[in-house]
């Protein structure tokens, strides 16, 4: 049986419980001695046949990459947590020969606390076995050899201590190590993780894809070669260079250009993409081992010459299976955010629905729901979309009120993200009419919102020891009085957590309805309170906290869009301010309920407005977006990500799905 294999320095070592509730200081910190610990790992096998099944289960803490007989296969896996560590089923049949197979693997240990992986708990090893023709082959054991890669040195980190930079060169002895021919004679033996602890689990049956983009202008302007792919995409800047041993090329990417048409390698996204790669006097190819999000790229060196560009891009396999609405067919305005929505989704979902593509590269669950959401909608397939569900119920092991970064070792706890994902539960039901899914995750959903339920007095949800995102960023909130930005206790109760509240006990009702059960909770005494806490009978709008008497748009499109005023008026009242403030009076997380109470009013017309509003979506395509921003505009928020999947959440109205899925 195959076993978790090491490098000498990982064998022995304490894991770092990595897990605590948010506000609980521990003293964990990144892993400084080992951080950004490149790994290398091959082993051959001898063929007298090929097979006509090659099945490889493999899987690497924190990241492989897999290559057989010199040939790029994939990398992976999807970023877990180590008592549900995934594992990937690979078909190699087409990578194998007769006779000798060299298979090499670059493994990866970043060692930082954040929101990518589970790192910095010194957990580190490859596990792999190959079953070919249903027989095992070759398992990971002390016969693989390994060694730390040296041809990478830092030279920065970018995000929230997301990604480190690479200095990349090419005179290391070890360029090249997944040939076949490569020089594998002073490497060390692998060791076995003398206390490995992951508990493995079957990822996805689907793989990430990868897709060569050509670019579509190259450009020499004196010792710089400028590159344009397009659009937007994650992935590798792949090119080959000849040039003087020891020349240093200045590798540069972007989201977009700088006023001089230079790239603009300094992200709005706290992202500075500037790295040097260092040539060997050959013939050299570009190696990079974490991914980036970018369109532009700029090679700057005295004499090489570079050829065979590309991006490799990088994304989960994506197949439109869905249609624009019949009353928007016609409208080219909506085509266009229909379109930019798709295309987001295609290039940008990876092993998992990311939030964005490089400040952050992790799961946040809030916008996950959205995010999987629309996935859904646009592809009618729900892997994903339970995969995420899964691994949000599965932080119920640090806190029963579920933590907002998933399958990573940063904690954090947004009181309202696991109350959109009881919501998301009955979408889920709704759309695929899996009850079995259903059944097992009421439950879950009825124990976390139990857990809500002691912060609860007089049916009013009162501070959850949670911070609130209410919208984001600030100044989309429209002056909504009750903050705690800064992870503060709130001050008292508002009516944005009262509203995700109530509606996610009404989807709780709604999916044990569904499965034959008894309700939840009658739903009219918390109705009744919300209404005498926060609601002015004289202006017919909900103000913003029990004390606090502020009014803001923020505030009332949630309980507009989850339909929880008794008033008729009310709705006259939000659907009239609608008209004057728009969908851009909202940012990320109000303007789906806002949507959404459009749709409950039946005003498709206002919500074909809303669409087609030139500050919104149209405006991310007029400030030449090729992908869904995290704002309205790219100056709208101080580092706005321009590859961000949660404004994509509009392509499910633009859907031909049936939209009642979404009311209660």
């Amino acid at each position: 049986m195959a076993e978790w294999i090491t490098v000498r320095g990982f064998e022995n070592l304490d894991h770092v419980d990595v897990f605590h509730r948010e506000r609980q200081k521990t003293g964990v910190t990144n892993d400084g001695e080992r951080q950004n610990s490149h790994i290398l790992f091959r082993n051959k096998i001898t063929l007298d046949k090929l097979p006509q099944k090659a099945e490889l289960k493999i899987t690497a803490d924190d990241k492989y990459r897999l290559y057989i007989n010199g040939s790029f296969v994939t990398e992976g896996p999807a970023s877990a947590y180590h008592y549900r560590y995934r594992y990937d089923t690979l078909d190699v049949a087409k990578y194998l020969k007769k006779g000798e197979n060299v298979f090499a693997y670059h493994t990866y240990y970043q060692g930082m606390i954040n929101r990518v992986w589970q790192s910095g708990d010194r957990r580190h090893g490859l596990y792999c076995e190959l079953f070919c023709d249903g027989k095992t082959v070759f398992e990971s054991d002390e016969n693989f050899l390994c060694k730390y890669h040296d041809g990478f040195s830092v030279c920065g980190k970018v995000g929230y201590d997301t990604q480190f930079l690479e200095n990349y060169d090419n005179n290391s002895a070890d360029a090249g190590f997944e040939k076949p021919d490569h020089d594998d004679g002073k490497w060390d033996h692998a060791v076995f993780v003398k206390n490995d602890d992951h508990v493995l689990a079957e990822g996805l049956p689907k793989h990430i894809v990868f897709e060569k983009i050509a670019p579509v202008n190259v450009e020499k302007r004196g010792n710089t070669t400028f590159i344009d792919f397009g659009a937007c995409y994650v992935g590798y800047l792949c090119v080959t260079a000849k040039g003087e041993k020891n020349e240093t090329v200045t590798v540069r990417h972007g989201q977009e250009l700088n006023p001089d048409k230079t790239v603009r390698y300094n992200l709005r996204a706290n992202c500075c993409y500037e790295e040097k790669w260092i040539l060997s006097g050959g013939c050299d190819t570009l190696d990079q081992y974490d991914y980036k999000s970018f369109r532009y790229a700029e090679l700057t060196a005295d004499n090489a010459e570079f050829s065979d560009i590309y991006l490799l891009s990088r994304h989960y396999p994506f197949e439109l299976k869905s249609d624009i609405r019949a009353e928007f067919k016609d409208n080219e305005d909506v085509k266009k955010v229909w379109d930019l929505c798709v295309r987001s989704q295609k290039y940008g979902v990876q092993e998992m629905v990311m939030d964005c593509m490089e400040r952050e590269k992790g799961v946040y669950l809030g916008d996950g729901c959205y995010t999987s959401l629309c996935n859904y909608v646009l592809t009618r397939d729900d892997k994903l979309m339970r995969q995420f569900i899964e691994d949000a119920f599965a932080t119920s092991t640090v806190t029963d009120t579920l933590l907002s970064c998933l399958n990573c070792s940063f904690m954090q706890e947004i009181a309202e993200y696991p109350l959109i994902l009881v919501q998301l539960l009955l979408w889920h039901y709704r759309l695929t009419g899996d009850k079995d899914f259903l059944k097992k995750n009421a439950i879950r959903a009825e124990k976390l919102l139990e857990a809500y339920r002691r912060y609860e007095k007089d049916n009013v949800l009162y501070d959850t020891d949670q911070w609130c995102v209410t919208e984001w960023p600030a100044n989309y909130r429209d002056g909504y009085a009750v903050n705690n930005e800064g992870n503060k206790p709130l001050p008292e109760p508002h009516v944005v957590m009262n509203a995700y509240y109530i509606y996610a006990i009404k989807a709780l009702n709604e999916m044990r309805k569904a499965l034959d059960q008894k309700e939840y909770r009658n739903v009219k005494p918390l109705l009744s309170s919300f209404e005498q806490t926060f609601y002015d009978k004289e202006k017919h709008l909900f103000c913003d906290g029990a004390v606090s008497r502020h009014i803001s748009y923020i505030g009332n499109a949630f309980a507009y869009g989850y339909g929880h005023s008794s008033d008729p008026a009310f709705y006259g009242t939000m659907t009239a301010w609608f008209k004057e403030k728009g969908v851009t009076g909202t940012s990320l997380f109000a303007t789906f309920p806002l949507l959404t109470g459009l749709v409950r009013a039946g005003r498709y017309d206002l919500l074909k407005d809303a669409i087609t509003d030139s500050r919104a979506w149209l405006n991310m395509l007029a400030e030449g977006g090729t992908s869904t921003f995290e704002c309205w505009s790219r100056d709208g928020k101080w580092n706005t990500s321009l590859f961000h999947l949660q404004n994509t959440h509009v392509a499910a109205f633009i859907s031909d799905i049936d939209l009642s899925f979404i009311l209660i």
